[in-house]
Protein backbone atom coordinates (compact mmCIF):
# COMPACT_ATOMS: atom_id res chain seq x y z
CA UNK A 1 0.00 0.00 0.00
CA UNK A 2 1.47 3.34 -0.99
CA UNK A 3 1.50 6.38 1.28
CA UNK A 4 -1.32 8.13 -0.57
CA UNK A 5 -3.65 5.12 -0.29
CA UNK A 6 -2.67 4.54 3.35
CA UNK A 7 -3.39 8.19 4.12
CA UNK A 8 -6.81 7.90 2.50
CA UNK A 9 -7.57 4.78 4.52
CA UNK A 10 -6.56 6.50 7.74
CA UNK A 11 -8.80 9.47 6.97
CA UNK A 12 -11.70 7.15 6.15
CA UNK A 13 -11.16 5.25 9.39
CA UNK A 14 -11.03 8.49 11.36
CA UNK A 15 -14.28 9.68 9.79
CA UNK A 16 -15.90 6.33 10.54
CA UNK A 17 -14.87 6.56 14.21
CA UNK A 18 -16.15 10.13 14.48
CA UNK A 19 -19.48 9.15 12.94
CA UNK A 20 -19.68 6.14 15.24
CA UNK A 21 -19.02 8.25 18.31
CA UNK A 22 -21.60 10.78 17.18
CA UNK A 23 -24.19 8.06 16.69
CA UNK A 24 -23.36 6.53 20.05
CA UNK A 25 -23.72 9.90 21.72
CA UNK A 26 -27.06 10.41 20.01
CA UNK A 27 -28.28 7.01 21.19
CA UNK A 28 -27.08 7.71 24.71
CA UNK A 29 -28.86 11.05 24.75
CA UNK A 30 -32.05 9.47 23.41
CA UNK A 31 -31.95 6.83 26.14
CA UNK A 32 -32.14 9.60 28.74
CA UNK A 33 -35.62 10.48 27.48
CA UNK A 34 -38.37 8.13 28.72
CA UNK A 35 -40.26 6.46 25.89
CA UNK A 36 -44.00 6.17 26.42
CA UNK A 37 -46.32 4.09 24.23
CA UNK A 38 -50.06 4.69 24.27
CA UNK A 39 -51.49 1.25 23.50
CA UNK A 40 -55.18 1.55 22.81
CA UNK A 41 -58.14 1.80 20.49
CA UNK A 42 -59.80 4.69 18.61
CA UNK A 43 -59.64 6.83 21.75
CA UNK A 44 -55.86 6.66 21.46
CA UNK A 45 -55.83 6.74 17.66
CA UNK A 46 -57.48 10.16 17.33
CA UNK A 47 -60.55 8.89 15.52
CA UNK A 48 -61.77 11.44 12.92
CA UNK A 49 -59.54 14.16 14.35
CA UNK A 50 -57.13 16.33 12.35
CA UNK A 51 -53.50 15.25 12.27
CA UNK A 52 -51.73 16.13 15.49
CA UNK A 53 -54.93 16.49 17.51
CA UNK A 54 -55.17 12.97 18.92
CA UNK A 55 -54.41 12.02 22.51
CA UNK A 56 -50.75 10.98 22.03
CA UNK A 57 -49.87 14.14 20.13
CA UNK A 58 -51.67 16.43 22.57
CA UNK A 59 -50.06 14.63 25.51
CA UNK A 60 -46.65 15.16 23.92
CA UNK A 61 -47.43 18.85 23.51
CA UNK A 62 -48.58 19.18 27.12
CA UNK A 63 -45.45 17.49 28.44
CA UNK A 64 -43.26 19.68 26.23
CA UNK A 65 -44.97 22.79 27.54
CA UNK A 66 -44.27 21.67 31.12
CA UNK A 67 -40.68 20.92 30.23
CA UNK A 68 -41.09 17.24 31.06
CA UNK A 69 -38.82 14.99 29.03
CA UNK A 70 -40.64 12.15 27.28
CA UNK A 71 -41.21 10.73 23.83
CA UNK A 72 -44.84 9.74 23.26
CA UNK A 73 -45.58 7.06 20.68
CA UNK A 74 -49.16 6.45 19.58
CA UNK A 75 -50.14 2.80 19.16
CA UNK A 76 -53.90 3.15 18.91
CA UNK A 77 -55.95 1.10 16.46
CA UNK A 78 -59.57 2.08 15.86
CA UNK A 79 -61.95 -0.74 16.70
CA UNK A 80 -59.38 -2.66 18.67
CA UNK A 81 -60.54 -4.86 21.53
CA UNK A 82 -58.48 -6.18 24.41
CA UNK A 83 -57.98 -9.32 22.33
CA UNK A 84 -56.60 -7.28 19.44
CA UNK A 85 -54.28 -5.46 21.80
CA UNK A 86 -52.98 -8.72 23.19
CA UNK A 87 -52.31 -10.08 19.70
CA UNK A 88 -50.14 -7.09 18.79
CA UNK A 89 -48.59 -6.00 22.07
CA UNK A 90 -45.20 -7.54 21.32
CA UNK A 91 -44.69 -5.59 18.10
CA UNK A 92 -46.70 -2.48 18.95
CA UNK A 93 -44.51 -1.79 21.98
CA UNK A 94 -40.90 -1.53 20.79
CA UNK A 95 -37.79 -2.34 22.78
CA UNK A 96 -36.64 0.61 24.84
CA UNK A 97 -40.14 1.51 25.98
CA UNK A 98 -40.23 2.71 29.59
CA UNK A 99 -43.95 3.14 30.12
CA UNK A 100 -47.15 1.96 28.44
CA UNK A 101 -50.42 3.82 28.89
CA UNK A 102 -52.79 0.89 28.46
CA UNK A 103 -56.16 2.11 27.15
CA UNK A 104 -58.22 -0.86 26.00
CA UNK A 105 -61.60 -2.36 26.79
CA UNK A 106 -64.06 0.24 25.51
CA UNK A 107 -64.88 -1.79 22.41
CA UNK A 108 -65.21 -4.94 24.49
CA UNK A 109 -67.98 -3.25 26.48
CA UNK A 110 -69.64 -1.68 23.44
CA UNK A 111 -69.84 -5.13 21.84
CA UNK A 112 -70.97 -6.82 25.02
CA UNK A 113 -68.02 -9.19 25.11
CA UNK A 114 -67.70 -11.30 28.26
CA UNK A 115 -66.03 -9.19 30.98
CA UNK A 116 -63.98 -12.19 32.07
CA UNK A 117 -62.43 -12.31 28.60
CA UNK A 118 -61.52 -8.64 28.84
CA UNK A 119 -60.00 -9.23 32.27
CA UNK A 120 -57.89 -12.15 31.05
CA UNK A 121 -56.66 -10.26 27.97
CA UNK A 122 -55.67 -7.18 29.93
CA UNK A 123 -54.01 -9.34 32.56
CA UNK A 124 -51.98 -11.09 29.84
CA UNK A 125 -50.94 -7.77 28.27
CA UNK A 126 -49.79 -6.44 31.64
CA UNK A 127 -47.81 -9.59 32.39
CA UNK A 128 -46.04 -9.47 29.02
CA UNK A 129 -45.09 -5.84 29.53
CA UNK A 130 -43.86 -6.40 33.09
CA UNK A 131 -41.80 -9.37 31.93
CA UNK A 132 -40.02 -6.93 29.62
CA UNK A 133 -39.43 -4.50 32.48
CA UNK A 134 -41.95 -1.97 31.17
CA UNK A 135 -44.08 0.05 33.58
CA UNK A 136 -47.81 0.28 32.95
CA UNK A 137 -50.29 3.06 33.64
CA UNK A 138 -53.71 1.45 33.36
CA UNK A 139 -56.46 3.67 31.95
CA UNK A 140 -59.82 2.40 33.10
CA UNK A 141 -63.10 2.23 31.25
CA UNK A 142 -66.74 1.98 32.33
CA UNK A 143 -69.44 -0.07 30.67
CA UNK A 144 -72.03 2.00 28.78
CA UNK A 145 -75.34 2.34 30.66
CA UNK A 146 -77.30 0.49 27.99
CA UNK A 147 -75.42 -2.71 28.79
CA UNK A 148 -77.32 -3.02 32.06
CA UNK A 149 -76.39 -3.23 35.73
CA UNK A 150 -75.28 -6.87 35.70
CA UNK A 151 -72.81 -6.26 32.91
CA UNK A 152 -71.49 -3.10 34.58
CA UNK A 153 -71.03 -4.92 37.88
CA UNK A 154 -68.86 -7.50 36.15
CA UNK A 155 -66.98 -5.12 33.83
CA UNK A 156 -66.30 -1.95 35.82
CA UNK A 157 -64.17 -3.49 38.62
CA UNK A 158 -61.71 -5.05 36.13
CA UNK A 159 -59.30 -2.14 36.06
CA UNK A 160 -59.13 -1.52 39.79
CA UNK A 161 -58.65 -5.22 40.44
CA UNK A 162 -55.82 -5.53 37.92
CA UNK A 163 -54.13 -2.36 39.15
CA UNK A 164 -54.16 -3.71 42.70
CA UNK A 165 -53.05 -7.18 41.67
CA UNK A 166 -50.12 -5.93 39.60
CA UNK A 167 -49.34 -2.82 41.69
CA UNK A 168 -50.00 -0.44 38.80
CA UNK A 169 -50.81 3.24 38.56
CA UNK A 170 -54.50 3.52 37.71
CA UNK A 171 -56.36 6.33 36.00
CA UNK A 172 -59.87 5.10 36.84
CA UNK A 173 -61.83 6.36 33.82
CA UNK A 174 -60.11 7.51 30.64
CA UNK A 175 -63.13 9.58 29.55
CA UNK A 176 -63.58 11.31 32.91
CA UNK A 177 -65.13 14.74 32.38
CA UNK A 178 -65.79 14.03 28.70
CA UNK A 179 -68.23 11.12 28.47
CA UNK A 180 -71.85 12.16 27.80
CA UNK A 181 -70.88 15.81 27.24
CA UNK A 182 -72.07 16.70 23.73
CA UNK A 183 -69.77 19.73 23.56
CA UNK A 184 -66.70 17.51 24.05
CA UNK A 185 -67.59 14.66 21.71
CA UNK A 186 -68.06 14.06 18.01
CA UNK A 187 -71.56 13.67 16.65
CA UNK A 188 -71.46 9.93 17.44
CA UNK A 189 -71.48 10.78 21.13
CA UNK A 190 -68.68 8.28 21.76
CA UNK A 191 -65.40 9.73 20.55
CA UNK A 192 -63.94 12.95 21.98
CA UNK A 193 -63.49 15.95 19.74
CA UNK A 194 -60.43 18.21 19.94
CA UNK A 195 -61.71 19.95 23.07
CA UNK A 196 -62.53 16.60 24.63
CA UNK A 197 -59.03 15.30 23.98
CA UNK A 198 -57.56 18.36 25.66
CA UNK A 199 -59.75 17.73 28.72
CA UNK A 200 -58.53 14.12 28.89
CA UNK A 201 -54.92 15.25 28.58
CA UNK A 202 -55.31 17.90 31.28
CA UNK A 203 -56.92 15.40 33.65
CA UNK A 204 -54.41 12.59 33.19
CA UNK A 205 -51.30 14.76 32.85
CA UNK A 206 -50.43 14.95 36.58
CA UNK A 207 -50.48 11.16 36.82
CA UNK A 208 -48.33 10.81 33.70
CA UNK A 209 -45.78 13.23 35.15
CA UNK A 210 -45.79 11.42 38.49
CA UNK A 211 -45.40 8.03 36.82
CA UNK A 212 -42.47 9.31 34.78
CA UNK A 213 -40.72 10.37 37.95
CA UNK A 214 -42.22 13.71 38.84
CA UNK A 215 -40.95 17.21 38.38
CA UNK A 216 -37.28 16.18 38.34
CA UNK A 217 -37.87 15.03 34.77
CA UNK A 218 -37.94 18.66 33.67
CA UNK A 219 -35.47 19.71 31.05
CA UNK A 220 -32.72 22.12 31.95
Amino acid sequence: MNFKLSHQVNIASYIFVIIGLALFGSIARASDVPQVVVLGDSLAAGYQLPAGKGFPERLQSALDQKGVKAKIIGAGVSGDTSSGGLSRVDWSVPDGTDLVVLELGANDALRGLPPETTRKNLDAIIKRLKERGIDVLLAGMLAPPNMGEDYAEAFNPIYGDLAEEHDLSLYPFFLEGVAADATLNLSDGIHPNEKGVDVIVANILPMIVETLGGEHQHTE
